[in-house]
Formats: C-alpha cells, sequence, structure tokens
C-alpha cells in the first residue's frame, strides 16, 4: 500500500478563479493551463496499520495537526479518500517540491496531482484519468489540471456534485514544440494570503467579479482556437489581457490583495516596451509575485539577455509544455 508519483506544475493562461462550492472545490468558471517540464513535486504515500495519525511531511518539515497546511489540506483530502475507497487506514506523507512552495508557483497543484497519483496506485483504485482528475481536485482546484501533459482545460462543470468538473487535455506537449515560458522569480518568500483565502475575499467583496465572470468565456474560446492554431499573438494576448482582469478583481477587494512587488512591476513594464519595440513576448501572473513571460523559442536567448538587466530578479527559469503526472519507482522514505 505504498506509491511514488510525480507531477508537475501548471501554469493558467486563462485562470480560475472563484469556487461555487468550497467544500467540493467547485469553480465559478473554466480555465485553461499549460503544465510545464522540470518543476515539479515528487510524493510518497504509504497506508498500514502501524500509523496511528496520518503524518505530512513536505521539503524536511513535518506538518502537524493544528497546522493549516495539515487541517485544511491533507487531513481534510485523506479522510475524502478513506471514506471513497472504504479503507481506515492512516497515511504518511512526504513530499518534495524542486521549486519555492506557496510562493505564487502553483506548488498546490503539482502537489495534489502527484499525491493523487500515488493514492490511486497505493490503493489499487484503477482511476481513469477523469477519475483521478477529480480525485486531484479534492485537494487542490489547479491539480484538476496538472493530471494531465500540454495544454489542458479545466471545465467548471454544472452538477451540484462535482461530477462533471474535472479536467481534458486540450492537445499534448509535442503540438506547439515552440512555445517557451521564461519563469521569472521576484521572490522565495511565502505569499502572506494563500490563494484559497484570496479567492474567498474577492467573491465576497471585489466589485468587478462580475464582470471577471462575464468575460471568462470569450477568453476559453480565443485561448484554445489559438492554441489548435499555435497562434502565439492570440494565445499570449488573451493570457495577459486575462491575467490583468484577475489581478484587478484582487485590487478591488477589501482589503486590497496585492500580490505584485517591485520586481513584477519591473518585468511587466519591460515586456509590454519589448513587444512595442518588435520582440513579440506576453506575461501571466497567477496569485503571487512570479511573472511567466510567454514567448517563442526564436527568442528565448534574446529575452533571457534583456532579463538579465532586471536586478530585482532572484532567478529565471526557462521551460516548455510538459508530461503529466506519472508513477516513479523512486521511493522518498
Amino acid at each position: 500500500m505504498k506509491a511514488s508519483a510525480i507531477a508537475n506544475l501548471n501554469i493558467a493562461l486563462v485562470k480560475y478563479w472563484g469556487k461555487r462550492n468550497k467544500e467540493l472545490i467547485l469553480p465559478k468558471n473554466s480555465s485553461i493551463s499549460v503544465t510545464i517540464e522540470g518543476l515539479f513535486s515528487h510524493t510518497t504515500v504509504e497506508f498500514g496499520e502501524e500509523y496511528k495519525d496520518d503524518i505530512f511531511v513536505l521539503d524536511g518539515k513535518e506538518f502537524k495537526r493544528g497546522s493549516e497546511e495539515y487541517d485544511e489540506y491533507i487531513e481534510k483530502f485523506l479522510n475524502f479518500v478513506r471514506q471513497f475507497s472504504k479503507i481506515n487506514f492512516r497515511a504518511k506523507i512526504v513530499s518534495k517540491n524542486n521549486f519555492p512552495p506557496a510562493a505564487g508557483l502553483a506548488s498546490s497543484a503539482a502537489g495534489f496531482a502527484a499525491l493523487a497519483t500515488a493514492i490511486n496506485k497505493a490503493l489499487n483504485l484503477a482511476l481513469s484519468q477523469t477519475e483521478l482528475s477529480i480525485l486531484a481536485r479534492r485537494g487542490s482546484g489547479s491539480a484538476t489540471r496538472s493530471i494531465f501533459g500540454g495544454f489542458v482545460e479545466w471545465r467548471k462543470g454544472v452538477k451540484e456534485d462535482g461530477s462533471d468538473s474535472s479536467a481534458v487535455q486540450i492537445v499534448p506537449p509535442d503540438y506547439w514544440p515552440d512555445f517557451r515560458i521564461l519563469i521569472c522569480l521576484t521572490s522565495k518568500k511565502e505569499k502572506k494570503i494563500k490563494s484559497r483565502a484570496g479567492m474567498e475575499q474577492t467573491v465576497k467583496t471585489s466589485p468587478y467579479y462580475r464582470a471577471w465572470l462575464a468575460t471568462v468565456d470569450e477568453d476559453l474560446k480565443k485561448a484554445k482556437k489559438g492554441i489548435l492554431e499555435k497562434n502565439f499573438t492570440l494565445v499570449g494576448k488573451t493570457a495577459e489581457e486575462n491575467c490583468l482582469k484577475m489581478h484587478a478583481t484582487m485590487i478591488t477587494t477589501y482589503p486590497p490583495i496585492i500580490y505584485w512587488n517591485e520586481g513584477t512591476i519591473e518585468v511587466i513594464r519591460s515586456v509590454l516596451n519589448w513587444r512595442e519595440g518588435g520582440l513579440e513576448t506576453y506575461f501571466t501572473i497567477d496569485a503571487g509575485p512570479q511573472v511567466k513571460i510567454l514567448c517563442k523559442e526564436l527568442d528565448v536567448s534574446e529575452v533571457k539577455k534583456r532579463l538579465k538587466n532586471i536586478k530585482t530578479l532572484e532567478n529565471t527559469i526557462l521551460a516548455r509544455p510538459g508530461r503529466g503526472a506519472r508513477i516513479t519507482k523512486r521511493h522518498l522514505f
């Protein structure tokens, strides 16, 4: 009853922001992302009689009962797994990220996609990818998308029980071979307001939230069309506009949620200036300060050269469309 899995991060091109059902983690809108290669969570899970309580270790630190990470995320998820699979064993989970957690890089997406995949193997649940996507969603909404590789759509669904709220692959990773993402780390600190709390605050208090929902479906159509046609301009423009609209809803909450820092602003201004000068780049930002620059492979060296002039950056990571969640034989304990 032990298994390990690896799942990559995904970067949302059309964002998910706001829940229609907090308990089942059902979104108010559908979303589209690209799963990226190289940044991942590696997770080992074991169920057994020897465990008197659930154990959760992330990046070498054990989280115990009473912590938000344990109570709100791990315990809730494992209790659902026990109910769903009709087993009563407690579990030990050890997970490692090769990127900073809770810094606006969708760490929970990779983490719960890896955990759901490992649990499926450990308990011999034989879930399909769609069912696995639904299971991962119960831990983190965006984990729904990291089950699949390439470009992925999370369909919000309409059913009250969430049985139709799952992800589907639009195209595989190798469909668009020259699509690139440069991840600009402007801070490795944990963000003060987690996405879950930020969403709830936005839905309750932002006067612009209705406008966000009213325009998302059009963004989804444009992004999907752009992906299928490999129309970089359409995808980049849509992703950038969608990102700015989402952050506008956050900024107009009470109290305001502003994830950006000095480095975030500098990268945004740079991308806009570069594009005006003929270098086609676009930016997108999730719930955090990190900026992801979308570009074509032929422009990567020029973008990297220009990024060296931005002194507020802590690190830059080049990424491409990557694989979905998968089992590994390498256990962490």
